[in-house]
């Protein structure tokens, strides 16, 4: 407890929103890299760590963006310095996103000295092709020298992001972009289709004819996915994600899973901090500004940069996790369910559940309810009758959406 009062919150995500250049599909807030207000961010970011660090015991940590890894060595270690000082290091797992092109040695052993224990790599394709179609500034050798880098810097824990059902991409450059990372030997995969986010260039692309949507091929290549990662150990947990496990004890949730974002799957707490970044805490969801210059002005002004605050009904909470939690191949034991929400699925959700499976999407097992994978290709759909749509309690000056189901996906 702290204070002696409520317990501590448990998880941190840290927005970085800077990037070299924007990726043609990327809807995350984000924008190009600007030295000065770099610097501003990274003092407003500490100031922001000071507010909130009486509440936090960190056991996860997730650095996303954006590009985390385009702060230079000074920038990381003024922030580094920070979490020491406010007692925010130790986590059992902390991630940090790269990108290929901003991964140096020197870098790499700085955040592994300060308890960084896993980084999550941008790769999304190991076409030249693809890669200079999606936008992207690294090359395909960028990839393997940076993961040797990051190897040769102590990480034992190294997910890779890749992308399917990309304009252009065929079946056989999927399964040789998969060959070639499940060769590198990383102990995690995170593999998401493309999604056309209005207001991206790739969406105005499609809308312009310049291309269509093969949802055969992309069926096939998530198929193809799940067998290739299966036959190379990985162990599929959630939509998107795989992970090996190295335990000789069998477990639902590999131990090289991303506890992060588990602690989203199953409707726990979290401090959002950074601009545009989301938090949830004591039943309250929160957004800060995705503004970076408006951010930096509150937190220069000894406050929080927060938009907006909303507080869901418990029933509209607990849809939501129920939701969340259907990512997981695991679904909602029964039980856990219960104990996170004080619902119980079998008599609120009874109705959802008897029709998923009706549509051959969902199980009902004695102790939980879980997609098939059928229902896994088609979460999204089927976990949004999960939802109970009502008008929440918010207070703030804007009325933009809460955090979009598929988005979610996207931070491991």
């Amino acid at each position: 407890m702290l204070n002696g009062s409520k317990p501590p919150v448990r998880s941190l995500y840290v927005h970085v929103p800077f990037c070299a250049q924007k990726c043609e599909y990327c809807a995350f807030y984000s924008h190009a890299a600007q030295g000065e207000l770099i610097n501003r961010y990274v003092a407003a970011l500490i100031r922001e760590m000071e507010l909130v660090a009486s509440e936090l015991v960190p056991a996860n940590v997730f650095f996303g963006g954006g590009t985390p890894s385009l702060l230079n060595l000074h920038q990381w270690e003024q922030i580094l310095q920070a979490m020491e000082r406010l007692n925010l290091l130790g986590a059992s797992e902390w991630t940090v996103e790269c990108n290929p092109a901003t991964v140096s040695l020197d870098k790499a052993k700085l955040l592994r000295s300060h308890g960084v224990n896993r980084i999550s790599m941008g790769v999304q394709s190991l076409s030249e092709t693809l890669l200079d179609r999606l936008g992207r500034v690294h090359s395909r050798e960028m990839v393997f020298r940076s993961f040797d880098i990051l190897r040769r810097a102590g990480f034992d824990n190294i997910n890779l992001d890749l992308m399917f059902a990309i304009p252009g991409q065929t079946m056989d450059i999927w399964r040789h972009t998969l060959n070639e990372a499940v060769a590198l030997g990383s102990e995690h995969l995170s593999c998401y289709e493309v999604i056309y986010e209005e207001d991206t260039p790739l969406y105005a692309q499609l809308q312009a004819g310049e291309f269509s949507v093969d949802e055969d091929l992309a069926c096939d290549m998530y198929a193809e996915l799940v067998d290739c990662a299966g036959r190379h150990g990985f162990q599929q947990y959630e939509i998107a994600n795989f992970a090996q496990h190295r335990s000789a004890m069998p477990s639902e949730i590999p131990d090289h899973a991303c506890r992060h974002n588990i602690n989203y799957w199953r409707g726990q707490g979290f401090h959002g901090l950074g601009p545009s970044a989301t938090g949830y805490t004591d039943g309250v969801r929160t957004k800060n500004w995705s503004n970076t210059t408006l951010y930096c002005e509150q937190l220069e002004k000894g406050r929080r940069a927060v938009e907006w605050r909303e507080e869901l009904s418990p029933l509209a909470r607990a849809g939501e996790t129920a939701a969340f939690g259907l990512r997981m191949n695991a679904g909602w034991p029964f039980d856990l369910f219960q104990r996170t929400t004080g619902f119980d699925l079998r008599s609120e959700w009874a109705h959802e559940m008897e029709d998923l499976v009706t549509q051959d999407f969902g199980r009902i097992d004695r102790e939980r309810f879980h997609l098939t994978p059928r229902g896994l290709r088609f979460a999204d759909r089927a976990a949004e009758q999960f939802l109970r749509i009502e008008t929440p309690s918010r207070q703030g000056l804007s009325l933009n959406s809460a955090p979009r189901l598929e988005t979610i996906a996207a931070l491991c």
